[in-house]
């Protein structure tokens, strides 16, 4: 299971750094948190070594504020975008009627 944990937190740390990646990478962070710390109780009743399952909670737990941070950051962003969208005047002209005298 710390392997388990350590590989789901790389994966969503890696996740998180993505445009559509971010909305995903908080369940794989989460399943990674939650295998990782199950891996030390169990370790540490069994007398294993927990330094995995460590990584795996750290990474985890990493992951999931990046991804926190990147979905505010990108919400605020589009928030910005679209109000600079509905607030601008666009130059762009389009003509509603075409001139085929020429031709």
């Amino acid at each position: 299971m710390g392997i388990a944990a350590l590989v789901l937190g790389i994966v969503s740390l890696i996740l998180a750094f993505t445009g559509c990646g971010a909305w995903i990478s908080w369940l794989t962070a989460l399943i990674g948190l939650v295998l990782g710390i199950v891996a030390v109780v169990k370790g540490k009743k069994s007398g294993e070594k927990v330094g995995v399952g460590v990584a795996g909670i750290i990474l985890s737990a990493i992951a999931t504020i990046v991804t926190i941070i990147v979905i505010i950051f990108s919400f605020f962003i589009g928030i910005a975008a679209l109000d600079e969208a509905s607030t601008s005047t666009s130059t762009y002209k389009y003509r509603t009627s075409y001139n085929t005298s020429k031709y």
